[in-house]
């Protein structure tokens, strides 16, 4: 019989489930730095302050850049976002708190639904919320609010118990409340009226054919435009000297089609528009986009960056996602799953991802010394951040390559990920810090197969019952942060 942990929010977590999550990092005198590239952390969050890394280089409120690296302020780390040094906005707890017990129990709902054992009730109460659009928009400012301090409680171990040897720090690229997208921004702006000398939407002077031509170079400016904030990013981060930053949020193809859409309509009348050529532009379009977030990864070389695979349920390799799509020797993307049972149904998967780790039903930290659920690829994405920050203090001279070496050697097989992800498996925390541990002593190699004979594969928790076979749209609220938008 299974004995069961109660965490928050009356959701039963397994034991099983409890030793997948990050709870058996060996402690070491050396202690990792991650940089949480998202939408802020609470620092001040009582279960995560005294972790929390703290930039002593420089002193707090003195409008002086100490440290001289071009960010003054930066004790908490910076928010590229808004450009100052507010990591966090708690203004937002207030605004928030009527709606919190709704969202605490839909992200409870949520999990049950996943699992299948969500009552017929909990399923309609659950649609008639998010078909509630005054409740989805606060939803999204509570998403965008508190994905960091989630991801940031993730890397430290607060799934399940604190590791005290992982310091995250916040790097803020996206906004709590977007006012104005980039894209429609971008078609206001003087650079692309000028491009287009255009008067009003679909109104150009310029010939159908020569617009066609301009249209890439109009795409290519905004794609500098999205993406400028990715190498300064990345210098940053290398600055910050991260050993691991995690990145949980990301571009998919079907809103780089969108804003394709939106700026082509902008520019053809309709009669003058061929629905291929979207596709022909999107495509292009992605992989500038992905081009300029492969600068932040470069930027920072001894940093390994963990990139969340995405949300769509989609084929990276057929549909790419940025910047999961970044292939270098310092990054690596993730899939989510269902504990350690099964693929998430709302998952992204393909060769071009590295690993899989669960992503359903976490339990991790919300600002405001709260904590709750959340469920995504960015759930997934920092538990193998936060298993990568372990295996380098395990071993402190292991560069990042080796780092998703071992990561990516040391994952329990599965039939299930064969194909879905390019290690077939899922992550092995102990056995992927043990190692680490052994590569002081031999190759990086020889200890990845030392470590697979002494670290059993994790226990596979049974499947849970299946009272329901309705089929629940969530992607409404399994959003994965974009900063491109």
């Amino acid at each position: 019989m299974k004995t069961h942990s109660k965490f928050p929010g009356g959701i039963l977590m397994t034991k099983t489930f409890a030793i997948l999550a990050l709870m058996a990092f060996s402690a070491s005198s050396f202690a990792s730095t991650i940089a949480i590239i998202d939408s802020g952390s609470d620092y001040l969050h009582k279960a995560l302050s005294a972790q929390y890394e703290i930039n002593k280089k420089e002193i707090a409120g003195n409008k002086i850049d100490d440290d001289k690296n071009g960010f003054k302020d930066d004790v908490y780390g910076w928010n590229f976002a808004e450009k100052n040094d507010l990591v966090i906005d708690r203004s937002y707890l207030e605004r928030l708190k009527p709606n919190m017990p709704d969202i605490h129990k839909l992200f409870e709902v949520q999990v049950r639904i996943l699992d299948k054992t969500a009552t017929a009730e909990e399923i309609a109460w659950y649609k008639g919320k998010i078909a509630d659009e005054k409740f989805l928009k606060e939803l999204q400012v509570f998403g965008n609010f508190a994905h960091g301090t989630h991801v940031a409680g993730i890397t430290g171990g607060h799934s399940t118990t604190v590791d005290k040897d992982n310091h995250p720090f916040a790097v803020k690229i996206i906004p709590t409340e977007i006012k104005l997208p980039f894209s429609v921004q971008f078609v206001q702006s003087q650079e692309f009226q000028n491009l287009f000398q255009m008067a009003a939407p679909g109104d150009s002077k310029i010939p159908v054919e020569l617009r066609k031509a301009l249209f890439p170079l109009g795409l290519q400016l905004l794609a500098k435009f999205q993406t400028k904030i990715f190498s300064n990013v990345g210098k940053y981060v290398n600055s910050r000297g991260a050993d691991v930053a995690n990145g949980s949020f990301g571009t998919g193809y079907a809103q780089i089609r969108t804003i394709v859409e939106t700026l082509y309509n902008a520019v053809f009348k309709e009669n003058e528009r061929t629905p291929a050529d979207i596709d022909t532009f999107a495509v292009g379009y992605m992989q500038k986009i992905i081009m300029g977030a492969r600068e932040m990864v470069t930027a920072s070389p001894n940093t390994l960056f963990v990139f969340a695979a995405g949300n769509d349920g989609s084929n990276n390799d057929e549909k790419p996602v940025s910047p999961a799509n970044v292939k270098e020797d310092n990054s690596m993307s993730v899939a989510a799953t269902l504990r350690n049972r099964e693929l998430a149904v709302f998952s992204n998967y393909g060769k071009m991802v590295d690993v899989a780790a669960p992503g359903v039903g976490i339990s991790s930290l919300y600002p405001g010394d709260d904590r709750g659920l959340m469920s995504g690829t960015s759930q997934a994405s920092p538990y193998v951040a936060g298993v990568a920050a372990s295996v380098k203090n395990a071993n402190p001279s292991l560069k990042p390559a080796q780092m998703k070496e071992i990561l990516m050697g040391t994952v329990d097989t599965k039939d299930w990920l064969v194909g879905k992800v390019k290690s077939s498996g899922l992550v092995n925390p102990n056995r992927a810090i043990e190692a680490a541990s052994l590569s002081k002593g031999m190759s990086v190699y020889d200890a990845i197969a030392a470590a697979r004979t002494r670290v059993k594969d994790l226990e596979i928790e049974e499947k849970a019952s299946m009272p329901s076979s309705e089929t629940i749209d969530i992607s409404a609220i399994i959003p994965l942060v974009s900063p491109v938008n």
